[in-house]
């Protein structure tokens, strides 16, 4: 064939990479933080303000000069109460004396360490210190961040925490990248919506409502084509469609080597097809091209081999047109309990449970491993990355994808 044949997972990463390189990149949008979540940053953020913007404490206690307490128990009177409040003129504290101060009240004029109040006995006007009092308890003015420091690179994923950052850096609002729109086509005959009757022969089609799902927790838009039955004509106004309203289009079915497998068809004969096949296992049959200039990934019909292709190569593909650092796919290294069979040439990802045993991740693979059981996918924890030609055998240790 004129363009590359059953690659490695890392090749077929490069040439999509590369085609989405040649592509305008999605551009950028500003959002109220209640629209943040999920989203890409788009810039680098500063933070406006020194975080904390004041000394604090961060008990609930007492403050003092830790010079005024050189051995406990010593009573002090108590000047007045600092609660975590705007105050314009705090007055300083005087020698000699505590503050009643709440957890994020700014640290009086004067005192530098804090004593909880577990460890005070509070008398009428006066207080006892039963401990040392300790100026780690105070939280100092720009030791989080500092005013002007980039707290979030561009690409980051706003994930809850980092909005959350975002509102202590002082922005309402944040860049992120334009969402892409991508369009969710599966195609078959043999298929039908859920609740529907069936009649022999036909399934409810899966596929499409589990990579609605994949393309939504990246923070994208995704939009569920109804299934496409198998006619050229159906398929190419499918597509045609797709490609005027779509940024990526993701097909399920139709890519393998059989007489109806209509997208490999297509790709083919009036495509931009850039590679087809690759070196993983479920999920050897997927392409990558371009259809009327939108890039189009067609995934096999099998709904594990379709999740597993979206998460080895779509995904990789949406971060790095976006520029996005995350979300990421993490990778642990788990001790088999079960034999796992490998394959000779392929990337074999079986779906396994993994659990912490006596201090050990360890992985079993309680369910059969067709790729249409979409139920051992359901029920499983993770994938593993064995390698072409692993053993695979019980007591091996190797690298598993968290799902």
């Amino acid at each position: 064939m004129d363009v590359p044949y059953f690659i490695e997972v890392g090749e077929a990463r490069r040439i999509a990479a590369e085609v989405l390189e040649g592509l305008p990149s999605p551009g950028t949008v500003t959002v109220p933080l209640s629209e943040a979540h999920g989203r890409v940053l788009a810039e680098p953020l500063q933070s406006r303000v020194d975080d904390p913007p004041f000394d604090n404490s961060a008990m609930d206690g007492f403050a003092m000069r830790e010079a005024d307490v050189p051995t406990v128990p010593t009573t002090l009177p108590v000047q007045s109460t600092v609660a975590a409040a705007a105050h314009d003129d705090l007055p300083p504290l005087q020698p000699g004396h505590a503050v009643r101060i709440m957890t994020g009240a700014p640290m009086p004029p004067g005192a530098d360490a804090i004593l909880p109040i577990e460890r005070c006995e509070v008398g009428d006007g006066d207080v006892t210190l039963t401990a040392a009092a300790r100026t780690g308890f105070v939280r100092k003015q720009g030791e989080n961040l500092r005013k002007g420091a980039v707290g979030l690179v561009a690409g980051s994923h706003l994930t809850p925490a980092r909005v959350g950052l975002c509102a202590t850096m002082g922005h309402p609002e944040v860049p992120v990248v334009q969402r892409l729109n991508v369009a969710i086509i599966p195609t078959g005959d043999e298929l039908k919506p859920a609740g529907e009757p069936l009649r022999h022969g036909e399934v409810y089609e899966s596929n499409s409502h589990g990579l609605v799902g994949l393309v939504r927790g990246m923070g994208h838009k995704a939009h569920h084509h109804p299934a496409v039955e198998d006619t050229l004509d159906g398929l190419r106004q499918a597509l045609d469609d797709a490609a005027k309203s779509s940024d990526m289009i993701v097909t399920s079915g139709g890519v393998s080597m059989g007489e109806w497998d209509l997208v490999r068809r297509l790709m083919e004969e009036e495509g931009d097809l850039r590679y087809w096949r690759v070196k993983i296992r479920p999920g050897s049959p997927p392409l990558f091209g371009l259809w009327k200039g939108t890039p189009l990934f067609g995934l096999p019909g099998n709904p594990v081999s379709s999740h597993v292709v979206f998460r080895l190569l779509v995904a990789d593909a949406i971060r790095a047109w976006t520029g996005a650092q995350g979300p990421r796919e993490t990778t642990v290294r788990a001790r088999l309990l079960d034999p796992v069979k490998s394959t000779k040439d392929c990337l074999t990802l079986r779906r396994v449970t993994v659990s912490l045993e006596d201090g050990e991740m360890v992985a079993r693979q309680p369910r059969h491993q067709g790729s249409g059981n979409l139920e051992s996918l359901a029920s499983a924890d993770a994938l593993t990355l064995l390698p072409p030609g692993a053993s695979g055998e019980v007591g091996e240790i190797v690298n598993v994808l968290l799902l």
